[in-house]
């Protein structure tokens, strides 16, 4: 063939082969050569480009490997009658009319139009900053992420073992990852568990519907704290449950309350180290209650403990999960509110009588969580960045939690009152009586910030309003500045 015109620049630092190999692409895109053209022999277009027969060899060997060329023996290379555009893309039909969003209750089963009801927790409108949009909950402090530390343990374990992280693992994870967490909640929360125990979940919400489809039967009762974590309720539908709202108090669930309202209920969520919303620590006695309540109905606890790493003033209580050696208790945490909520790897400590069943649901939902991210996150908590994230953590946390409170007390002065905590990524703003958090809450998202309403996790009565305000994730000037507008909204 006459080859087309084809320029090679040693000098741009591209490898020349993947050069040459750009331009043929192009020039057979563009129709230059046409299907079943021969090519010039490797030889001949070498000489002719002036480069090594090696550099065109390894361009027609990615050409060949892409399906722009074809390779007849004896023959001699030729552009592909068929080219991989027109093999991986669809024939457009025309196009049809927009239907509307509207949805036929009937194309829902009950439960699916159950769960569809539950509002989830929103997250920032397209184009707003999503990770230090003021005062957003749950999100950590993504300035502060190891992002290089983290870039070269993800390098190093791809360069190390590519070919394993490419297959299946284990449905309930990567067991040296298993290991590290099962030593790391015996240190730091008095977990009792072995590594065949730790289920790898991708992060709370799987834990939560994982446990409701295994544990529950249609029509089960759960008891879900109120004021509480919504999208608990969303797993409980799922699964066909029935929530029983049991209120809190300043000792957490209140457990008396719940045995009045479904004393044979089948589960109880909670989240006794730091309640959410309101971020009490449930009491000694109604842990022992609690406990006490599910050995008797032979029922089952599911103790959230979604953010116990940051606290600031004294030690932890330790977790539920290991008060005593026979604990009905299923325990879950995360790693998206230590480290980010892209990371999406979370655990779940289950019974050993629970393991094989928990084991098999989960090669149902997702077979297992992403390989290579569980990974580079057993060599993130073996070689001790973990423990020291999570020390810094505590440090700007507590400075970041101390200037939303100064600048409350400078500027909310009888807007909202705002107290600190000891433990947490969040506070509770308290409003004046009669005042409506919804439209509190709204007047602060026309401002541009998220500050939920605290009825909005509130499933039965209209307590004092408050605004939730989460800080780790805002540094400090911002948190000024997100004060700032939240009291002219207000106003």
């Amino acid at each position: 063939m006459a080859a087309p015109s084809l320029v090679l620049d040693a000098s741009t630092g591209a490898p020349l082969h993947a050069q040459l190999a750009e331009a043929l692409r192009g020039a057979i895109l563009a129709g230059r050569l046409a299907p079943g053209t021969r090519l010039s022999s490797t030889r001949a277009l070498a000489e002719q480009l002036d480069v090594s027969r090696n550099t065109v060899l390894n361009a027609f060997a990615r050409l060949l490997a892409e399906g722009y060329l074809v390779g007849h023996t004896g023959s001699g290379t030729y552009v592909a009658r068929e080219l991989p555009e027109r093999l991986l893309a669809v024939r457009h039909a025309p196009a049809a009319p927009t239907p509307a969003r509207h949805v036929d209750p009937r194309a829902l089963s009950k439960r699916g139009a159950a769960v569809a009801s539950v509002p989830p927790l929103a997250a920032p409108a397209e184009g707003m900053a999503p990770g230090r949009m003021a005062f957003r909950m749950g999100v950590p402090a993504l300035d502060a992420f190891p992002s290089e530390l983290w870039g070269r343990l993800l390098h190093n374990r791809w360069q190390r073992s590519w070919r394993d992280l490419l297959s299946h693992i284990p449905a309930a994870g990567h067991l040296p990852l298993r290991r590290a967490v099962a030593d790391y909640l015996a240190t730091a929360r008095g977990v009792r568990c072995v590594p065949e125990q730790v289920l790898i979940v991708n992060g709370t919400q799987q834990a939560l519907s994982l446990t409701a489809q295994v544990l529950l039967d249609v029509g089960d009762a759960a008891w879900v704290e109120d004021p509480g974590y919504s999208p608990a309720h969303g797993a409980l539908i799922a699964a066909g449950a029935t929530r029983v709202p049991v209120p809190v108090d300043a000792e957490g669930l209140d457990v008396e309350a719940g045995l009045r309202l479904a004393p044979h209920a089948r589960l109880a969520i909670v989240t006794p180290a730091h309640q959410f919303p309101l971020g009490v620590v449930m009491s000694e006695r109604r842990r022992r209650a609690l406990l006490a309540w599910a050995a008797r109905e032979e029922a089952w606890v599911l103790e959230d403990d979604y953010d116990s790493e940051f606290r600031y003033v004294g030690r932890p209580p330790p977790a539920l999960q290991g008060l005593t050696a026979e604990a009905r208790v299923l325990y879950t945490g995360t790693f998206s509110k230590v480290l980010s909520p892209a990371l999406r790897l979370g655990y779940l400590v289950v019974p050993e009588s629970l393991v094989d069943a928990f084991s098999t649901a989960r090669v149902f939902v997702d077979r297992h969580s992403a390989s290579l991210e569980q990974a580079v996150l057993t060599d993130f908590i073996t070689q001790g960045h973990f423990s020291r994230h999570v020390r810094r953590m505590r440090v700007l946390y507590a400075a970041r939690q101390e200037a939303l409170v100064e600048a409350a007390r400078r500027e909310l002065r009888g807007l909202v009152d705002v107290s600190p905590l000891h433990t947490g990524m969040h506070l509770v703003g308290w409003l004046p009586e009669g005042v409506d958090d919804r439209a509190a809450s709204a007047k602060a998202a026309q401002a541009g910030l998220q500050a939920f309403a605290l009825s909005a996790f509130q499933l039965q009565g209209r307590p004092r309003g408050a605004l939730l305000l989460g800080y780790a994730c805002v540094p400090e000037e911002e948190l000024a500045e997100g004060v700032s507008r939240l009291a002219r909204a207000l106003r």
